[in-house]
């Protein structure tokens, strides 16, 4: 029997390793069929967002949000805060727990509901009423060079009506400093019945 040359025998294995990472829908190498191996390991994976950042606002207007959220849809948690501050008279902060979360590759979309609160309002400027109890959306773009974000009330101008869980704004503003970090997971799909 012949014997294979050594050059040809590492480029197979690399053939092979190569098309085995390229095809569709998997994450790493395949197992065999009923052993379990690659489930558990998707299953114990999730998605998530983290990170925080101050918008790019003008001087004075200063807004920053916090965001450390976990989980899938409606099995998410984590905390979000968001403080807005205009000089030194008008502003403050919320924060809650989250309460849903999706992605969809470097896109998140999060979902809070206000526990807590503190707002200090001035003549003249928008007054703050009581958040608690009140469910806003929050929404990142990881772009890696500039990421993006957006939120509920983008429209609204001020954040006062709930929304449904996982709802939000597209990723309207830029970042003047900080990162967020998108990972982007999904669970497996059954096959389709007919």
């Amino acid at each position: 029997m012949p014997r294979i040359r050594r050059p040809f025998a590492v480029a197979a294995a690399l053939a092979v390793c190569t098309a085995t990472a390229l095809i569709p829908g998997t994450t790493g190498p395949a197992t065999a069929a009923g052993t379990g191996t690659t489930a558990a390991r998707h299953t114990a994976d999730e998605p998530s967002l983290t990170g925080s950042a101050k918008l790019a606002r003008q001087p004075g207007d200063n807004v920053h949000f916090r965001i450390a959220a976990r989980g899938f849809a409606g099995g998410a948690h984590g905390t979000v805060y968001v403080s807005h501050h205009i000089g030194k008279e008008w502003g403050g902060y919320f924060k809650g727990r989250i309460d849903c979360l999706l992605t969809g590759g470097p896109t998140a979309v999060a979902t809070g509901v206000v526990t807590e609160m503190r707002f200090r309002n001035a003549p003249g400027m928008p007054k703050i009423g009581d958040l608690r109890g009140k469910r806003f959306g929050f929404t990142v773009l990881d772009d890696g060079k500039q990421d993006r974000m957006g939120y509920s009330w983008a429209v609204d101008g001020l954040p006062k009506n709930s929304v449904g869980k996982c709802l939000s704004s597209a990723p309207i503003e830029t970042l003047e400093k900080g990162d967020f970090t998108v990972h982007h997971w999904m669970p497996p799909r059954g096959a389709a019945r007919h």
